[in-house]
């Protein structure tokens, strides 16, 4: 049987079940036990957006995703799936793909600026209490009206040094900063730059418009993230993922019903999104994934138990993909009723006692019908992928990255006058008149200013990119914060 128009299928039972491209914003789960088929399953389903058109982002935190850069056929099996299944148009085929990278080694850097990131999201990954993440809303306030730009770690590190030196000085207009919070705030920012995450605070700022391209064959740009190293600081990668989710919703314009989605995100070990997480950025996650279906944005969590992801989110997940899990504990029996449960029931089909007996790449697959209503679950083969499951060699990831139309500028990094410059400078003045010389921190210097064309083109690009981020939420910055109201304001 061939793929019906304007589907994208996904999967083989008694019948196609295929994906509508006007539904795939309203979200996906992607669940089941460790080797079970989760990625093909991702796999198949980013290859199908590409081919309409759609672009894709997805973290890659195994390290082996990279090869849908290139055509596959390194595993014959699938090619005899394929004819098994009868996939009519089924040819081995590579994807348009750019690689990035928080690190800058395996891809295009990526980086945000301290501003941008906001205190909420950096108060969860420095892993701050109520009140010294109050305190570190309180610096953002004061960075603020003194026009202090943080943008990288030496600028928050500056500026919490000087918040603390000046305590005494902003207590009346501002509120209490206490020298234990400026302490836990330091020591995580120690802690987080050892960790590597200073190498994503600074300019350029990464572009979201960069991850929503097409090819000269209108195919999607599948954008890779590596995180093999990212996930050694999982609330790093958990947190920066929601960033990217809550800058999307915060950027792009009100959609309405769309065709097909203007992106895909895929959030890979979903459950570190939730953990310990407190309940208000909880309440904040699942505002942002029901409100960016209207900014033409699908996000697909993939996680081995459906029960990782709170119910109120799990709710709006409509496309749903059930590998098999197996029932060893009473937990694991509990989360096998729970994923039945969220299925549309078969009155012929047993779908609790079929996700214990799921096969490699067979899953249990529900899917929104043309009305929004999900369809009846259906035990069924998952397609095979058209890509190389093998990852690319390191010359090959090094000839898809210099390929890319964005090599050369995320690259070169720019440092440019921010809040440390500016609170050394105004040390050394006040030194200056005392007579005593002012030395830059240790391990720190000033930054060098280059005055060549291209990092002043540069400079402006991110200025105006900063500026655009600041304008109207100075204090509340994202969504997470914008929809906060007034009980998000800092104190």
């Amino acid at each position: 049987m061939a793929q019906r128009t304007g589907s994208l299928l996904i999967a083989k039972g008694k019948n196609d079940i295929a994906v509508l491209p006007r539904m795939a914003n309203r979200h996906g789960l992607i669940a089941g036990a460790t080797g079970m088929g989760k990625t093909v399953t991702l796999r198949v389903l980013a290859e199908q957006f590409s081919r309409i058109g759609v672009p894709v982002f997805m973290a890659d935190v195994k390290g082996d995703l990279s090869g849908m850069a290139k055509q596959g056929g390194d595993k014959p099996e699938f090619a005899e799936r394929a004819a098994s299944m009868a996939i009519d148009d089924f040819r081995f085929e590579g994807c348009p793909t750019v690689l990035w990278d928080v690190f800058g080694q395996q891809g295009h850097p990526v980086r945000t600026t301290i501003s941008e990131m906001g205190p909420l999201l950096l108060s969860r990954v420095l892993g701050l209490n109520e009140v010294q993440s109050g305190v570190l809303t309180l610096l953002f306030k004061v960075a603020d009206d003194n026009g202090l730009l943080l943008l990288d770690l030496k600028d928050l590190r500056a500026m919490t040094q000087y918040g603390g030196d000046n305590a005494d000085q902003f207590k009346t207009g501002y509120g209490n900063i206490s020298t234990a919070s400026i302490g836990a705030i330091q020591r995580g920012l120690l802690a987080l730059e050892e960790q590597g995450g200073g190498s994503f605070f600074g300019e350029p700022a990464l572009n979201l418009q960069d991850l929503m391209q097409t090819d000269g064959n209108s195919k999607g740009v599948i954008n890779i993230l590596a995180a093999d190293k990212l996930m050694q600081s999982p609330r790093l990668y958990a947190t920066f993922l929601l960033w990217m989710l809550s800058e999307l919703y915060e950027t792009l314009p009100e959609a309405g019903d769309l065709e097909k989605p203007k992106l895909v995100f895929f959030f890979d070990e979903a459950h570190l999104l939730f953990e310990d997480a407190p309940k208000a950025l909880e309440d904040k996650i699942e505002q942002v994934v029901r409100l960016i279906r209207s900014k033409g944005v699908g996000i697909y969590f993939v996680t081995q138990n459906p029960l990782d992801v709170p119910e109120t989110v799990l709710g709006q997940l409509g496309n749903r993909v059930q590998h098999a899990l197996r029932a060893f504990t009473p937990r694991d029996q509990k989360a096998v009723r729970a994923a039945a449960e969220t299925f549309r029931a078969d009155p012929g089909l047993d779908v609790a006692k079929a996700i214990m007996e799921l096969g490699v790449g067979e899953a249990l697959v529900s899917v929104l019908d043309a009305k929004g209503s999900p369809t009846v679950v259906e035990r069924a083969m998952i397609c095979p992928p058209r890509s190389r499951l093998t990852p690319l060699t390191t010359e090959e990831r090094k000839a898809v990255i210099s390929a890319s139309l964005l090599y050369g500028h995320y690259e070169k990094a720019v440092d440019r006058e921010s809040a440390y410059e500016k609170l050394l400078e105004r040390a050394e003045e006040r030194n200056a008149e005392s007579g005593q010389p002012t030395p830059a921190p240790k391990g720190r210097t000033a930054a060098p200013r280059s005055e060549t064309a291209d990092l002043l083109g540069a400079m402006a690009k991110s200025a105006a990119h900063a500026i655009g981020s600041q304008i109207g939420r100075q204090i509340i910055r994202g969504v997470l914060g914008s929809i906060l109201g007034g009980g998000g304001k800092r104190r």
